[in-house]
């Protein structure tokens, strides 16, 4: 039973946290012990946050993700996990990590408050209403973010990048409903009525907008933050973010992927390659010039 639960608090997912990082390494404190620790501590407490809300969200869902061809197989809607077992560590982890929380920093203990109560509305309501369920996803990655800035005492991280993010982010959760959409075909509606609302199409529009909008807010970015090198050189990483989009748009429309963002990232070698050089160039370019 332990391992079910293990397995429903989704650890493959952890690694949407690491956004938590962003204002430490962009506000060139990578290197910093003291920051650095909080930040891992930080991160630690958003798994068990993000875990909870998966519980949750698994819990409410549970009837629905039978009817899915893949979601079905997950412990509670297979029924190899006790529904008491998941509701107990959904309400457990927070009630644990939340002291934690606003010790370390009280503001980043009000944000994981905030994370905590958007995303069970999420599960509860936000996710039925159209545009809004995949605002409120992105909104998630935000405070994300938001929350890293805070236990990294950020003095010049960029405005821009929290558009960065928040583009990132609906980009990711229009790929997903994309995903289910063409896997689903005429049952989607059966395990998500929010499906109904949408189509291949209307989310294509959706993706193209956001796709330009995100190339565009990353080039904005940098050549106008001011706590990035004078000579422009962060403009180097640009090919490698057009890339990236595009290696996953090409995923979701020619592979049928996108149901699984943190699988597509890790293993899609192109992809990860891309990203790994994305990141050292970054760090290279504002550490070391």
């Amino acid at each position: 039973m332990l391992k079910e639960l293990i397995i429903s608090m989704r650890p493959k997912q952890w690694t949407k946290n690491v956004f938590l990082f962003a204002a430490l390494i962009f506000d060139l404190k990578l290197f910093e012990p003291v920051l650095l620790g909080r930040t891992i501590l930080a991160f630690i407490l958003f798994c068990l946050f993000s875990s909870s809300v998966y519980l949750i969200n698994d819990l409410v869902d549970i009837e629905r993700d039978r009817q899915h061809p893949t979601k079905r197989f997950r412990p509670l809607a297979a029924g190899r996990l006790k529904r008491s077992w998941a509701l107990a560590a959904g309400v457990l982890l927070p009630l644990l990590g939340l002291p934690v929380a606003f010790y370390l920093i009280p503001l980043f203990g009000i944000i994981s408050l905030v994370y905590l109560a958007l995303q069970t509305a999420y599960s509860l309501a936000l996710k039925n209403l159209v545009i809004i369920d995949v605002m409120t996803v992105a909104a998630g990655f935000v405070l994300r973010v938001a929350a890293g800035a805070v236990v990294a005492q950020a003095e010049r991280f960029s405005p821009w990048l929290y558009i960065c993010i928040t583009l990132l982010a609906l980009f990711i959760a229009l790929g997903r409903r994309r995903e289910e959409l063409i896997l689903l075909e005429d049952n989607a509606n059966q395990h998500r009525k929010i499906l109904e609302e949408y189509s291949p199409a209307f989310i294509d529009e959706m993706l193209t907008v956001v796709t330009a909008a995100a190339i565009i807010a990353y080039s904005l970015y940098t050549f106008s933050a001011e706590n990035l090198p004078a000579n422009k050189s962060m403009m180097l990483t640009i090919p490698f973010v057009i890339y990236g989009l595009l290696r996953y748009l090409y995923l979701i429309h020619q592979k049928n992927m996108g149901g699984s963002p943190e699988e597509i990232v890790l293993k899609d070698i192109p992809l990860l390659v891309n990203n790994l050089l994305w990141g050292v160039t970054a760090v290279i370019i504002l550490y070391l010039f």
